[in-house]
């Protein structure tokens, strides 16, 4: 049975935690996104909890439903991988769907996942990629600005606003990035991983005109480009490449690895530009969803 959730407590946050880190060794990929993870708690505005356990009571699988009520609906979903095959997938699906997902994300484009999406009639919308190189003693020299501009790391308590109006206008098109709050800011500046001095903005004319902002989990060996963004009156004054590499020299200087992004698969201008900076594909997260009436 599938139990229906406006709240996770902090022992099933960490049971579901745990089953996400079972499923990602398994299936060689994130279980779960960052979103999912935040969301693992206390009440939040459309997010919906979905739990189903064993006849023991043991954790076999667990639903998220964000933006409920919506027609942005979207789930992500992870079945132990001790506990698959047995429908509790297709049961954690259908409560999604009773719930008002409107689309599933599957990490990975796994197989079972392909199955268990044309198995409820969903259909292949939107693909993410994750891409991938290697970080070298070259990478770590920051690149010149176009003359005007200057580069600063971000100061919390006086960035932020302004940096949430700046990612709300580089976005705007982006359903999920573009919709932050402040309040989304400070839950991520509250994360293990956060460090300002990889937070970095690009000012012209004394106005904050684009940023790059770094991750590194702790005791990771990889840096992520968390987020890149220019203001759309920017565009065209070559700040791409020089932002991109900004970030890579921050990664770089701290002795770094790898360093990966994330980017939709429809974004072809920005795959060519990361392709050019040596960025390899690694894996890929698909966007299921339920077809128009």
């Amino acid at each position: 049975m599938t139990e229906r959730l406006g709240a996770v407590d902090a022992a099933a946050r960490a049971e579901v935690l745990a089953l996400a880190a079972r499923a990602a060794e398994v299936d060689g990929v994130g279980a779960v996104s960052e979103a999912f993870r935040l969301a693992l708690g206390p009440p939040r505005d459309g997010v919906v909890h979905l739990v189903r356990r064993g006849d023991d009571g043991t954790l076999v699988g667990y639903a998220q439903v964000a933006a409920a009520g919506t027609a942005d609906a979207a789930a992500e979903l992870v079945v132990d991988p001790s506990d698959r095959r047995v429908g509790h997938g297709r049961a954690l699906l259908d409560a999604a769907l009773d719930a008002g997902t409107r689309s599933v994300w599957a990490h990975g484009d796994l197989d079972g996942a392909r199955t268990l999406a044309a198995s409820a009639g969903l259909a292949r919308s939107r693909e993410l990629y994750r891409m991938e190189r290697p970080l070298t003693a070259a990478d770590a020299t920051d690149p010149a600005l176009p003359q005007g501009y200057s580069v600063r790391p971000f100061e919390p308590g006086r960035d932020d606003d302004e940096w949430v109006r700046l990612n709300a206008a580089a976005f705007a098109h982006h359903r999920e990035q573009g919709r932050l709050t402040v309040d989304d800011l400070h839950e991520r500046m509250s994360q293990p991983w956060f460090d300002a001095a990889g937070f970095l903005l690009v000012e012209h004319d004394g106005r904050v005109v684009a940023f790059h902002w770094t991750k590194v989990e702790p005791g990771s060996t990889a840096g992520e480009v968390y987020v890149v963004g220019v203001d759309p009156a920017e565009q065209g004054h070559g700040l791409g490449a020089p932002l991109t590499g900004l970030g890579l020299a921050h990664l770089a200087r701290q002795g770094l690895a790898t360093v990966d992004l994330y980017v939709d698969g429809d974004n072809h201008a920005a795959r060519r530009t990361y392709a050019r900076l040596g960025f390899e594909d690694v894996a890929l997260d698909v966007q299921y969803t339920v077809a128009a009436p």
